[in-house]
């Protein structure tokens, strides 16, 4: 007897399809390693469907009023609390997340950032109008920039899902987006929840593959591309939107140094960071998977960091202990269990390093110290339940190996002295620094890095504003 799989569709113009060919991808529970869908491999034919129905809808969105707009997202947001739910089961089944912390953690966020959006529609900042030159005057306009490309990642599906649309959408925009292949079950349910709030064509749903998000980069009619995931991706998406000129949004990757001083509080700081390097299995471009460590504190911090990664429990979703689920694919677990292969020999791991059971892609809290800044762990992006930890001197030392990566998203100091904290937040070349704190992000306040994590910002009014373009409006007055 078999069980037959759940069948996911795009949702394109208002309805459910099949891809054009028929093709189909198989789609994996991580806590499990079982297929429980299929879900379409999109093709040009789709692409362009999608690409055609949002161009259609375009106009009329764009006319609506910014009270209009801010409606429909306010009843977005209503429904999703109203079928949290659904949206945490396919999530949880997408990704493997614990049932509990994806309902406390992430759903009321997501809600809560629609909500901002919505508010945000009605309230675009501009220069005043004015006489600049005698007998005319200027206004500025902002004005949406038309369809959007959109590609989510697979560590926040919802999540970042909710990034994308719903300034898009607030902004008068329409979108065309594209989940994960591994994550696209909870993507398929929100089209559904919101396909019917708003018009037809507005916000359109395309699965697939890498090919498929290089045909809706590469398309013709979106004017902004905008995708959330690894430097090699970003890099791809650039080049390809250079042809066309077409704007771009890039949230990448991240190697956030988090710079511990000698008067920290130890337990505290290893209690907040442990939570921050391991929450999502590590699967966040702004973990605190990078620590540096004053060397009067070093061995009594590592002590105390091992302990706290042997008593955090991973496993599956429905277990209320855990504080992390399996990594999301065969690949991410291969890529993770690479770097502690590779380790160099003055590497020692303090906790962890090992997989975890032999069902799903379970990887334990693990501690790497005696590390060495040109490292390969150190340098590059884990994407995983790693922390390691580097002993450094003095302030200048840890400034400079903090900034010392290619990366340049998020980063955390910890310190009770204040003129150090402020010295450090304005020398450290990244998007968001934190003090005495680290991961904590508000709708309010803008989520975007610099260097090779990309440029753009998600969440607050400038993230908003990245989805408008700016038009210049000069009138004779004298009749």
């Amino acid at each position: 007897m078999t069980t037959e799989l759940r069948r996911l569709r795009n949702y394109i113009d208002g309805e459910f399809r099949e891809a054009a060919d028929g093709r189909t991808i198989d789609v994996v529970n991580p806590a499990t390693g079982d297929v429980y869908a299929t879900s379409p491999l999109s093709g040009q034919e789709d692409v362009d469907a999608a690409m055609a129905a949002a161009a259609a809808a375009f106009p009329a969105w764009r006319d609506t009023t910014p009270a209009e707009r801010q409606k429909a997202l306010l009843k977005i947001a209503d429904a999703f609390e109203e079928r949290a739910e659904e949206l945490i089961a396919a999530e949880s089944e997408n990704t493997g997340k614990p049932l509990g912390l994806t309902r406390t953690e992430e759903l009321p966020p997501m809600v809560d950032q629609i909500r901002f959006f919505a508010g945000a529609a009605r309230l675009l900042e501009g220069r005043s109008a004015g006489e600049y030159m005698e007998g005319l005057t200027s206004i500025v306009r902002r004005e949406p920039v038309g369809v959007c490309a959109q590609v989510a990642p697979w560590n926040y599906p919802m999540m970042m899902a909710v990034w994308k649309f719903a300034p898009a959408l607030a902004a008068g925009n329409t979108v065309v987006l594209k989940p994960s292949d591994t994550t696209p079950a909870s993507t398929v349910l929100m089209a559904e929840i919101i396909g019917s709030i708003v018009p037809k064509g507005v916000f359109n749903v395309v699965c697939g593959d890498r090919d498929t998000g290089r045909a809706m980069v590469e398309h013709p009619v979106p004017a902004m591309a905008s995708i959330t995931g690894s430097v090699r991706a970003g890099m791809q998406v650039a080049e390809s939107a250079a042809k066309d000129v077409k704007r771009v949004h890039l949230e990448l990757g991240g190697k956030a140094p988090v710079v511990v001083f000698d008067d920290t509080d130890i337990a505290k700081a290893v209690e907040d960071i442990s939570v921050a390097g391991f929450f999502n299995a590590g699967q966040d471009c702004t973990a605190a998977t990078r620590v540096l460590v004053q060397e009067s504190i070093h061995d009594e911090f590592v002590t105390a960091l091992a302990k706290a990664a042997q008593d955090t429990k991973t496993g599956q979703p429905d277990d209320e202990d855990v504080l992390y689920g399996p990594l999301n694919n065969a690949n991410q677990l291969k890529q993770v269990s690479g770097f502690i292969d590779r380790l160099p020999a003055h590497a020692k791991v303090e906790a962890g390093g090992q997989q975890v059971g032999d069902k799903g892609y379970f990887y334990a809290p693990t501690v790497v110290s005696g590390l060495k800044q040109d490292d390969e762990i150190i340098q590059n992006e884990v994407f995983g339940p790693v922390i390691t930890v580097q002993s450094f001197t003095d302030e200048a030392q840890a400034l400079e190996w903090a900034n010392g990566v290619e990366y340049a998203l998020a980063s955390s100091v910890w310190t009770k002295d204040h003129a150090r904290a402020m010295r450090m937040s304005k020398n450290l070349d990244f998007g968001c620094v934190w003090i005495n704190t680290h991961i904590p992000l508000v709708a309010e306040m803008p989520h975007g890095g610099f260097k090779k994590s990309g440029y753009g910002k998600d969440l607050s009014a400038y993230g908003f504003e990245d989805y408008t373009r700016i038009k210049h409006v000069m009138t004779s007055i004298e009749g």
